[in-house]
């Protein structure tokens, strides 16, 4: 989106990009109503959702492709040697999730494994320190984890269309602001264009916001799928590879961690009437 506007790419007159330090920043500007709407994983969508925060899904920005990995230290080579290991994790439904498939993949038991529980900035330390034998991570840490010689034993590219980062707008914004957000919209279809046709320029110009090199910066969107106008509109229907399918795989999970309350659905979770003809 930075690089949407600084190239003019959407009406800067209707929509005001607000830059956070990190996802509980952004959550806390929606929570507070500094925000009309904020890029969000889809289980933070969820827990939104469940507070009465009634947003919807407009743009899906990426899907994880092998980006959120299982990593462990030689000589774990495979998931069953992960009996009586400490395991990091995030406390959160991506998490879970990648802990219910790889035990269901395995077939270990989940008690026949330690599971540390770690927020995602303590996850390098962790590693670092020794103190946690494999650990589910993704990038920019998964990469930093993998140059210490670590081996990757399972990642999202084995779960497809799961793990998504999404643009969610509150419900009664979308409707009075509809404008604003269609041309928000258009603008990073137009950014992720010029990334895929000018990777260069593209990459030059996210290196000057985010900091480093280019290549760094292009290193970031390293394991994520970054859906077009069209696969848009097939991810914000009702196909099988939906966000609101994988919202209902979610739901169970984040029931059951206790994070959701009973009872609740995905109904009415997207909207796909913001994004642009297609060419």
């Amino acid at each position: 989106m930075s690089m949407a506007r600084e190239r003019g790419w959407f009406s800067a007159e209707q929509v005001t990009l607000k830059e956070t330090k990190s996802a509980t920043e952004s959550m806390q500007a929606l929570a507070d109503g500094k925000v009309d709407g904020a890029a969000l994983t889809l289980d933070e969508m969820l827990r939104f959702r469940a507070k009465g925060v009634d947003l919807v899904v407009v743009l899906v920005f990426d899907i994880s492709n092998g980006a959120d990995m299982v990593l462990a230290r030689s000589p774990i080579r495979s998931l069953d040697e992960l009996v009586g290991k400490r395991l990091g994790v995030e406390d959160s439904a991506v998490g879970a999730l990648m802990l219910a498939e790889i035990f269901k993949i395995s077939g270990l038991e989940r008690q026949s494994v330690q599971v540390v529980p770690l927020t995602y900035d303590a996850h390098w330390k962790a590693w670092q320190q020794g103190e946690i034998d494999a650990l589910i991570t993704f990038e920019p840490v998964a990469g930093q984890v993998l140059r210490t010689g670590a081996n990757n034993l399972f990642d999202s590219r084995k779960i497809p269309d799961t793990i998504f980062d999404v643009l969610a707008v509150k419900r009664t914004v979308a409707e009075a602001k509809a404008d604003a957000i269609r041309s928000l919209v258009a603008g990073h279809f137009r950014a992720v264009e010029h990334l895929r046709r000018n990777p260069v320029d593209a990459g030059y110009r996210l290196a000057a916001r985010l900091g480093g090199s280019g290549e760094k910066a292009l290193n970031s969107f390293r394991g994520l799928k970054l859906p077009d106008v069209f696969a848009n509109r097939r991810l914000l229907g009702s196909t099988e590879v939906s966000v609101e399918a994988a919202a209902m795989r979610l739901l169970p999970i984040m029931i059951e961690q206790g994070v959701l309350p009973q009872g609740l659905t995905a109904s009415g979770l997207v909207r796909d009437d913001f994004l642009p003809e297609e060419n």
